[in-house]
């Protein structure tokens, strides 16, 4: 066995693929964006076939650069944008609408109906999760009403039901392969995470035949062999998680206690809480970090929308920036007598306040504020944010007086300037990595271990490694006034 394993990284924006070597580097990669479509308002959809397109030309890429042939790859990892939904014919294999992306809110009213029936505590006790369109159950149960014939064809056992990873296997094994992993279920609103299953009630609730949703296995499992049609040669897939929870296992957070958070777009943080099914007091979410070997670790995450997209929003609306890497530099020159506040909450704020109709503000400015303090004031928004998380989830978990060290990573974590103010808002230590593409490596991770070429998790725990730690130098008094200043800023953008 060579021990290369290809990761397929299928985003919300583009498809990726990396090839990995036996020593765990980056041999050859591929990416391709791909169109986003928006309908209505609010609506946001996929092409199913483009992101197939997409993601076979990126595996021929990142093969071809790799200087390898394809039955050279001793396994196949899978991650994905979660949440997203796609249906399709069983016979042919042909969606039967474009993909409802995790970010569509056209069943806002729907979730707010079934709010309105008292029926959030019984979605919450089951999935960990809220009652929002951000979730894949009600997206489904919208195509099932509004395409023609869908929900009976559906209970006939005709059409399948998948997040992206799922639709991905189909297509890679010819249609042999009809399954997800355990982290992917747990964001649908369908699957309880105490029993492991896809729960009845539920799926009534929802009107969705139990008969169009796939198996659910472990996170490195037998998912499946390619098709010799696709690639010329049968590779096996052997791992598959969810973006945020692949990025989890690629930081190594394997121990109750540890904490990671991916700096892209908006922020994604996960704490893991070991065997424990933690019930958030405080609007985080419990999710399923990932199952090996028929054993569920959990987690309990938060999400911030606006983390990355503040600093685009400086390049590209307000133009105050060339580049979002000049951000750092230009926030360290900003006036330390000025305390501006940026409440990013562009398209609402999300955990732990689920505000939707909240919007953005800016609190602070007087005739001296300029674009040095707008770019101080959205890098230390998206601390702040973080802060809020991880005060919210040290209520939720009580971690036995244990340091909290967070795990860093994604597009914002190369700003120097932005994790040191991350670390003192904080008053924790933060670790960045030496590889940054933790969400490839996770899964990359999972399906070379279970191929039996790359290290078990003890070993490869052990092989992770820290580029720099930032540590806390802010004095106690400043950081207690910054957050304060902060958290009326929130109170005064907050819709109620």
């Amino acid at each position: 066995m060579s021990g290369y394993v290809l990761a397929i990284d299928q985003g919300t924006t583009s498809s990726r693929a990396i090839v990995f070597d036996k020593d765990q580097k980056i041999a050859g990669s591929g990416q391709k964006e791909f169109k986003q479509h928006f309908p209505k308002s609010g609506w946001v959809e996929h092409d199913p076939e483009e992101i197939w397109e997409t993601v076979v030309w990126t595996i021929k890429e990142a093969i071809r650069k790799a200087g390898i042939k394809a039955s050279d790859l001793s396994a196949i990892g899978i991650t994905n944008q979660r949440e997203t939904v796609v249906v399709w014919e069983r016979d042919s294999g042909k969606p039967i609408h474009n993909a409802i992306v995790w970010q569509d809110r056209r069943t806002a009213s729907y979730c707010d109906k079934l709010k309105r029936q008292g029926l959030e505590k019984t979605f919450t006790k089951k999935t960990g999760l809220l009652l929002d369109p951000y979730f894949s159950g009600t997206k489904l149960s919208w195509m099932l009403a509004n395409v023609k014939g869908a929900r009976t064809r559906g209970a006939k056992g005709e059409l399948c039901f998948g997040t992206i990873d799922t639709f991905l296997i189909w297509r890679l094994t010819g249609g042999k392969s009809f399954v997800t992993d355990a982290t992917n279920a747990s964001r649908t609103l369908m699957f309880n995470i105490a029993t492991n299953d896809w729960d009845r009630d539920l799926l009534e609730i929802l009107r969705v035949p139990e008969a169009m949703l796939p198996a659910v296995l472990d996170c490195a499992d037998d998912f499946g062999v390619t098709d010799t049609s696709v690639f010329g040669a049968a590779i096996p897939i052997l791992g598959v998680a969810g973006d945020q929870q692949a990025a989890t296992i690629g930081q190594a957070c394997f121990q109750p206690g540890m904490m990671k958070s991916t700096y892209g777009t908006g922020c994604f943080a996960l704490l893991n809480t070991g065997k424990d099914i933690v019930r958030s007091k405080n609007r985080l979410l419990t999710t399923i970090a990932y199952r090996l070997d028929g054993e569920t670790t959990y987690a309990l995450e938060g999400s911030i929308f606006v983390a990355g997209a503040a600093v685009q929003w400086l390049r590209d609306g307000l133009k105050v920036i060339k580049a979002a890497s000049d951000t750092g530099t230009l926030a360290e020159s900003a006036d330390p007598s000025q305390e501006v506040y940026l409440v990013p909450a562009f398209t609402g704020l999300g955990a732990p306040h689920w505000d939707p109709d909240a919007r953005g503000a800016i609190f602070g400015m007087t005739r001296n504020t300029g674009p040095a303090e707008f770019a101080r004031a959205a890098l230390e928004a998206v601390c702040y944010q973080t802060r809020d998380l991880l005060d919210a989830m040290h209520k939720d978990w009580k971690s036995d007086g244990k340091e909290t060290v967070l795990r860093v990573d994604g597009g914002m974590v190369a700003s120097d300037w932005t994790m040191q103010r991350l670390s003192d808002l904080l008053d924790a230590p933060v670790d960045r990595p030496t590889i940054l593409e933790t969400t490839a490596l996770g899964v990359a991770w999972l399906a070379g271990s279970r191929a039996g070429v790359w290290p078990n998790q003890k070993d490869f725990a052990k092989s992770w490694a820290r580029d720099r730690r930032f540590e806390p130098t802010m004095d106690e008094a400043t950081r207690k006034t910054k957050i304060k200043g902060w958290k009326d800023a929130v109170r005064r953008t907050l819709s109620e």
